[in-house]
């Protein structure tokens, strides 16, 4: 690695860990609020979820729409502010390739989702009896999945032409495809015809890996949770690095 792109992500990741008040504190407290809430209302109701503790169950679909958010936001607002402030031109003429580029802003917003995700899972194993069972595992899924949306944010990042475009992606996509995604709630409770419909959702799947590896709880098949992570992280981020190697829209 060259001094340029060791500075350059360097730049990416204080950006959001100077500003952690911003950045990580509050998506470890609104998952929080999740689980306090919905686990402790739902929970006494619903009990348990396939031998699971109910409040354990929702921890990992928590987890990964904290890592889903996070890692598309600052991946896809650091390239609009760039194009807003008019700095984005100095990153260019920079001696950086498009791989270099994307991957600055991909590594930078993967390792915000991580921390994110991380952070819920370590507060969760002292506020309830979570046991991870496969840490490993659970690595692999929180990374894949941030550098998924990371790299995802880039590609949005660059093809927006505004903030809303952005927030819209956020608010209209990846919000109803997570709570849709299985987070409160098991494929099973569904009836055939909505349970077929959401194993369209590839979020599903990324959730499903997830509690499989930290409750070691497998509804589906964990092969294909596995192939789509790690399949949509390498098609996401071959498309970003190929966007700003011919500079498109930028």
């Amino acid at each position: 690695m060259n001094i340029e792109f060791l500075t350059f992500l360097k730049r990416e990741i204080y950006r959001f860990m100077v500003l952690y008040k911003q950045t990580i504190i509050p998506a470890l407290i609104s998952s929080l609020l999740y689980i306090v809430v919905f686990g402790s209302t739902l929970g006494s109701r619903i009990n348990e979820i396939s031998g699971v503790p109910y409040i354990n169950y929702i921890v990992p679909g928590l987890a990964m729409m904290s890592v889903i958010t996070q890692a598309y936001q600052n991946s896809a607002s650091s390239i609009m502010q760039g194009k807003y402030l008019k700095f984005i031109e100095d990153i260019l003429i920079a001696p950086l390739s498009g791989l270099q580029i994307s991957l600055g802003y991909i590594i930078g917003g993967a390792l915000r989702g991580m921390i994110c995700g991380l952070g819920i899972l370590i507060i969760c194993l002292f506020m309830t009896d979570l046991k991870i069972i496969n840490f490993p595992l659970t690595i692999f899924y929180l990374l894949t999945v941030s550098w998924t949306f990371s790299a995802f944010g880039v590609i949005i990042g660059i093809m927006a032409k505004s903030w809303d475009e952005i927030g819209s992606f956020s608010n209209f996509v990846f919000m109803p495809m997570t709570f849709l995604g299985g987070v409160f709630y098991s494929l099973d409770m569904l009836p055939p015809f909505w349970r077929n419909i959401s194993y369209l959702n590839p979020i599903y799947w990324m959730i499903s890996g997830l509690r499989y590896a930290t409750l070691g709880l497998q509804e589906n098949s964990n092969l294909i949770s596995l192939f789509l992570c790690f399949g949509f992280s390498c098609l996401f981020t071959i498309l970003a690095s190929y966007l700003f190697k011919i500079g498109y829209k930028i």
